[in-house]
């Protein structure tokens, strides 16, 4: 008996999500575009440490801005960074996509420790937000992912894990 073909999961290197990675690896790109855009992930300094098709990573440093009366890093600063980890992954897979809505529509989060420091927010969901896109446009019907993101301090230690759900959108 022979096996169905599988569906091959979708390219998540394409060329437009490849000048959209060179785009936003500009830490000066970055910048202008956090600042017209994401205006409190500019002032709380949310820098991209790293983007490849599978997986981003986002850091939010311990500072006046992003600080709690507990001295640590506020929560919903570091939701903010986690929302980045997952979202900048989804931006790049819409890219050269056609018209694709995306909104959270759920999150979930664990803290563990107490943030301080420079915190890296890793999600590795980029294959699975490409197929899920790739899925919403072949049926004209929306798709949900749930993305994690995890956040580690310095010292490697996770201090939250965040479960972001995307809503995609073909239009």
């Amino acid at each position: 008996m022979q096996q169905p073909a599988a569906t091959p999961a979708p390219l998540a290197d394409t060329p437009a999500a490849a000048a959209f990675r060179r785009t936003i690896s500009s830490p000066m790109k970055l910048r202008l575009f956090m600042l017209r855009s994401l205006p409190m992930a500019y002032l709380a300094g949310l820098r991209l440490r790293e983007i490849t098709p599978a997986r981003a990573v986002i850091t939010i440093p311990f500072k006046y801005l992003t600080k709690n009366p507990f001295r640590s890093i506020y929560f919903a600063c570091l939701s903010m960074a986690a929302e980045m980890a997952s979202g900048i992954l989804a931006m790049m897979n819409i890219q050269g996509q056609g018209r694709v809505s995306m909104l959270v529509v759920g999150l979930e989060a664990e803290f563990t420790k107490k943030a301080v420091g420079l915190i890296a927010f890793t999600s590795e969901d980029g294959l699975r937000i490409a197929q899920a896109i790739a899925d919403s446009r072949a049926s004209g019907e929306g798709r949900t992912v749930v993305c994690t993101s995890t956040g580690v301090d310095q010292a490697g230690d996770t201090v939250a894990v965040f479960r972001i759900t995307w809503s995609f959108r073909a239009k």
